[in-house]
């Protein structure tokens, strides 16, 4: 297959585009600057040309993410190689093509060996480089900023400035205590004070496989202005830094490369999708797999910021860990995690089970907020209960027990409010442990 382009093709003429703006992936100039990945790219734009009768240029720039002068110096090529036939000019170097015959039995060898038709991916270099560059600029993160991310959580000072510090520092953090006490909010918040955006890639080619990184359910894209578009390389996307959690459904097949054999190729583990964000293991010891199994995964990327990526011919790869990793759990530390973990997880937080001053004062701020007014007598009877029924203190309870008061109020159509028959109904409806078929009126 042809590599170069024919001086005599119709974009031989066409100026270069303006200069790439700082900050931003720079945009590839022409075809011959697809430095390794230019046969990933070439295929791409065979197997994307077999599944339609005919396309333009433009056409297939939308599906290739690449600058118009690099496509039309691709296409040219495959028309040269007697892979493409020109069907006519619909404009200044742009052109109508079509797929020939010998073009169709190449695309048909290419999608046994990948079947991704997405847009152009980068080298793993590329994916290093780039992840590298975008390390979170930890000098802007404050104790302040903590705070006042953290203001709705009532917890020890001493608490929040340990977070501070994971945040500041970049480290890990390990969270441990009973459930319902602020941990998954916690981590939600911390990652909130980091906040800014960053630059990943469509996908990564490795060889002819492709492994595809950014993933509309967890990555939130940015819109660009006007001048951006006209100049970054569009093989990436601006994205929020991510947070990605990963609960009770992991599974240790579920941290390397998923190949799906339908589709014939990758897409990548939660963790890597993380890159440059944060990544949330929640609930830990829920998962089906050993806790230990699961958390020695991680003590090469935590040690080192690095991690091997494994494909389905044994091809190993080596990709950036460049993320805040978080661990939570609601058991003892003893049963899910063994010294030589903790040692590399950089801060640790028990968050206990809050005093009943506390637990007054989420009731009392919540309903607040919720516009349920509740006075001192009310939470006294909510106390009170707690103490009856030797109920553990929970700090999520206040808050859920108000929101069921406030629902009870919007079905009987009353203004909000808490009194004793509201709260009964609350009560029996969150905790239902302590009703019995008896209590039922059928």
């Amino acid at each position: 297959m042809s590599q170069t382009s024919d001086l005599n093709s119709p974009v031989a003429s066409e100026p270069a585009s303006s200069a790439p703006m700082a900050n931003y992936p720079e945009a590839i100039k022409d075809y011959q600057a697809l430095e390794g990945i230019k046969d990933v790219a070439t295929h791409l734009a065979i197997k994307i040309a077999a599944s339609v009768p005919n396309f333009t240029t433009e056409w297939m720039n939308e599906r290739l993410q690449l600058a118009h002068r690099t496509v039309e110096e691709m296409l040219w090529s495959l028309k040269q190689d007697h892979l493409l036939e020109v069907l006519g000019q619909t404009g200044p170097l742009s052109y109508r093509y079509a797929i020939t015959k010998q073009g169709i039995d190449l695309s048909k060898r290419l999608l046994e060996i990948c079947g991704y038709v997405g847009p152009t991916p980068v080298t793993v270099q590329q994916y290093r480089d780039m992840i590298e560059s975008q390390s979170v600029d930890r000098s802007e993160v404050t104790l302040e900023k903590v705070l006042t991310a953290t203001d709705q959580l009532t917890l020890p000072p001493e608490i929040k400035e340990v977070a501070a510090l994971a945040v500041a520092s970049g480290r890990s953090l390990f969270m441990f205590g009973p459930a319902g006490n602020g941990k998954s909010t916690l981590g939600r918040m911390l990652h909130s004070v980091v906040g800014g955006e960053c630059w990943i890639p469509y996908g990564i080619a490795v060889d002819e496989q492709v492994i595809r990184v950014f993933d509309p359910q967890v990555h939130e894209q940015v819109e660009l202005d006007d001048d951006t578009r006209r100049h970054y390389d569009r093989r990436w996307v601006r994205i929020r830094r991510p947070m990605i959690i990963s609960g009770g459904e992991m599974s240790m097949d579920q941290l390397d490369l998923a190949f799906d054999p339908s589709t014939q190729f990758y897409e990548a583990p939660p963790h890597l999708k993380a890159n440059c964000g944060t990544f949330f293991i929640d609930d830990l010891g829920r998962q089906r797999v050993d806790p230990h199994d699961l958390l020695n995964r991680w003590i090469i990327p935590l040690e080192h910021q690095i991690d091997y990526m494994t494909l389905h011919s044994g091809q190993k790869i080596q990709v950036p860990f460049k993320m805040m990793l978080i661990v939570a759990t609601n058991l003892k530390t003893s049963d899910v995690a063994d010294a030589a973990f903790l040692r590399r997880m950089g801060y640790r937080i028990h968050l206990l089970a809050p005093t009943e001053e506390h637990y007054r004062i989420i009731m009392r701020r919540y309903a607040e907020e919720c516009g349920l007014p509740i006075d001192e007598q009310m939470i006294d009877t909510v106390i009170n209960r707690y103490r009856s029924e030797n109920r553990p203190w929970r700090a999520s309870e206040p808050r859920d027990l108000i929101e069921r008061c406030r629902d009870i109020c919007e079905l009987r159509g009353i203004d909000y409010q808490i009194d004793e028959s509201i709260l009964n109904v609350a009560w029996a409806g969150y905790f239902s442990d302590e009703i019995t078929i008896d209590d039922v009126d059928v």
